[in-house]
């Protein structure tokens, strides 16, 4: 069975009940997510051995946490135990014209902390074959920066397929460098590049020509010129994928996207999710997706549309975790998403 390691930050999520606004809210429903362990999670679901390495607070909070990755089937035996809190965000889901809120309350987090050798890379990545990481992970800190590049190049010392969700958060970039000074060090190892339209455009400052992602609907073949322009400043990236999101409303978004293997981009199916249960995750659930097909051997084509598909799934499932099986991922390509009772 193929092993799949993740390295980034896990929060606890606080969450209004429904639609409420944070305003009208006297409790809030708490899990945890965090973009590296949504991935964890998807690729247990799908069967493949993930673990996820992280830091936590040796206190009851970090042991809930890792409790609520752990019952999924994803490995926390490289969990490091330092500091002193976890980090929080609360999320406030939109509903038709109102966008969806949040709000972090992560300074000072565990995994904030971290500093180079608090890790044992090489511990952690043995027996594996991909290791992923996000561009959350080096914006937290400068010791998570260095860190995230520790392990970036041990696994590519050891041979790992190394992937990278660009994931620019522009309210964490806040230590003292910017993603374009950081993220080209970092992607440079990297053998899978994912991104979307604003991740290409606010790191690296590659843009394409015509996109319009408020109209609902988009064009797949205008993100080529994306894709190409990552390969060719990043000769080691074999694949770039590029998902597609159009926003007819908060409620209401049109989904897709596209896989480059440096010759050829294919595209997969087009879906429209409404209304949209939770968002938060979508893209994870596409690495996910995406990883689990590049591991089983799939073509691109077949790659990008389960990875589509999967995420697809995700937007109508509460929390950050994609709960779907292969199973599930298949049956959806295969019936359209007519939804129909299974008896």
């Amino acid at each position: 069975m193929p092993r799949v390691v993740t390295f980034g930050e896990i929060m606890l999520r606080l969450k209004p009940k429904e639609f409420l606004r944070f305003t009208q809210a006297d409790e809030f429903e708490a899990t945890y997510g965090g973009g590296e362990a949504n991935v964890a999670v998807a690729l247990a679901n799908f069967g493949i051995e993930a673990c996820f390495v992280t830091l936590l607070p040796d206190n009851d909070i970090g042991q809930a946490c890792e409790n609520f990755v752990r019952r999924f089937g994803v490995d926390t035996s490289r969990i490091v135990r330092k500091g002193d809190r976890l980090g929080i965000y609360f999320l406030e889901a939109g509903a038709v014209q109102r966008a969806s809120k949040v709000i972090y309350d992560r300074a000072g987090s565990s995994i904030s902390q971290v500093q180079p050798g608090d890790i044992d890379w090489q511990a952690a990545l043995e027996g594996a074959d991909w290791f992923h990481w996000t561009g959350i992970t080096p914006a937290i800190s400068e010791g998570t920066a260095a860190v995230c590049l520790e392990g970036v190049k041990a696994a590519r010392a050891m041979g790992l397929t190394v992937s990278c969700d660009l994931n620019y958060r522009s309210k964490l970039w806040k230590w003292g460098k910017k993603a374009k000074e950081v993220m080209p060090e970092l992607v440079q190892h990297c053998d899978l590049a994912i991104g979307n339209e604003e991740d290409a455009e606010k790191v690296f400052g590659i843009t394409a020509e015509g996109i319009d992602v408020e109209g609902g609907k988009v064009d797949a073949a205008l993100y080529r010129s994306v894709a190409e322009q990552l390969v060719t400043r990043f000769p080691n990236l074999g694949h770039v994928a590029i998902t597609l999101r159009g926003s007819v409303s908060a409620s209401h978004n049109g989904w897709s996207g596209v896989l480059y293997d440096g010759t050829e981009l294919y595209q997969g199916p087009q879906y429209e999710i409404v209304p949209i249960v939770d968002r938060v995750g979508g893209g994870d659930s596409f690495a996910g997706g995406l990883i689990y097909a590049m591991l089983s051997g799939k073509g691109p084509q077949e790659a990008i549309d389960f990875a589509v598909a999967a995420s697809c799934l995700k937007h109508t499932i509460c929390g950050d975790f994609n709960m779907v099986s292969v199973a599930e991922v298949e049956d959806l390509l295969k019936s359209g998403g007519g939804g129909r009772v299974q008896r």
